[in-house]
């Protein structure tokens, strides 16, 4: 008698584990990358220059989702951690070294200073390692506003544009594809990094970590490393924002902009790289669609304005309350409900 299967059977880990679980979702991966190629040649500047923001934001999403989601620490530094990186970006970059040496190289170094504040992880966890991560936001904000000579103070650095065997990426078309290419490529090393042996053990962590020492898992040696990678992310994107703007100031750096990443792993979801992307996508998307209504609405109702305006200010707090009630796992949920919903239709079992 001869069986046919139905379904998406597994019958090894490895496939388990794999990259592309079916043939489907390896041609909308595919059609994706295709469409992000062509994307730029359609869209007009502002719409590029809002994809732009979304790769950073990817980047940074993604490392921080790798420490917070995967592992399960909390930390409220990325901010101060992409301003290391674009720092030191900027440094490099005035002292004559071109953009594809100068952005690793600021991932590295914040790496070593991102591991260097991981160490009271290691007795620390919660409310208490964020609020040692809160002190680092600080302390790296002081040093950048006094280390002159370095980072410029208060003023900052002002550097020249990314140039490629003498092409300049100096607007956002020249840019996209900068940005494209290390948000596709850093987001696959992500999946890769969650699907190792690595990514297992930061699991572990996160689920119980008093288990996964018992297991012979080494605490200290795996926080610290999902620091250093959390912070590799950071850097790269402060790097690529310093590139991007050509003007690096303390500013753009704040504790709002960690706070910004947080919530966007929170409404992502938390244990997932198509949770940061989603985060990421969410939260740069959801100053201009309030922009949208308010320019729309002016023309009907002109107090709107000063509305939408307040609103702003508290628009990440409200989203995170409201995700926190009724999408605790984030976005990434509702996407696998409606990929299942699909995938039964028309049937409901």
């Amino acid at each position: 008698m001869n069986y046919t299967n139905c379904g998406n059977f597994k019958s090894d880990y490895s496939k388990d584990t794999a990259l592309f679980q079916t043939g489907f979702s390896r041609l909308c991966i595919y059609s994706l990358l295709i469409a992000l190629v062509v994307m730029p040649f359609v869209l007009d500047s502002y719409f590029i220059y809002i994809a732009n923001m979304i790769f950073i934001a990817v980047i940074g999403a993604v490392g921080l989702n790798i420490l917070t989601g995967f592992t399960g620490l909390i930390s409220l530094g990325q901010g101060a951690f992409m301003a290391v990186g674009a720092f030191s970006a900027g440094y490099l970059s005035l002292q004559g070294m071109p953009f594809y040496l100068t952005i690793p190289l600021a991932g590295i170094i914040t790496a070593v200073v991102g591991a260097f504040f991981g160490i009271p992880s290691l007795r620390l966890k919660g409310l208490y390692l964020s609020i040692a991560t809160l002190a680092a936001q600080f302390i790296i904000e002081f040093i950048i506003i006094r280390a002159e000579p370095i980072t410029g103070g208060v003023i900052g650095l002002s550097i020249n544009y990314a140039n490629f065997f003498g092409v300049e990426l100096d607007d956002d078309f020249k840019f996209y594809f900068l940005a494209m290419i290390l948000a596709v490529s850093m987001t696959m090393a992500a999946t890769n990094i969650t699907r190792s042996k690595i990514g297992r053990a930061f699991l572990s962590i996160r689920d119980n970590y008093i288990a996964a020492e018992a297991m012979g898992i080494g605490l200290f040696r795996y926080k610290l490393m999902a620091f250093a990678i959390s912070s590799f992310y950071a850097g790269v994107a402060g790097a690529l924002w310093a590139y991007y703007t050509t003007i690096i100031t303390v500013e753009n750096f704040t504790i709002m902009v960690s706070i910004q990443y947080l919530s966007m792993v929170i409404i992502g979801g938390l244990g997932s790289v198509l949770g940061g992307i989603f985060g990421a996508t969410f939260l740069i998307l959801l100053p201009e669609a309030l922009q949208f209504i308010s320019d729309f609405g002016s023309n009907y109702y002109p107090a709107i304005t000063q509305i939408v305006g307040s609103l702003k200010e508290m628009a990440f707090g409200l989203v995170i309350i409201l995700f926190l009630l009724f999408e605790p796992e984030g976005l990434v949920r509702r996407w696998k409900l409606t990929k299942a919903y699909w995938k039964l239709w028309p049937f409901s079992y």
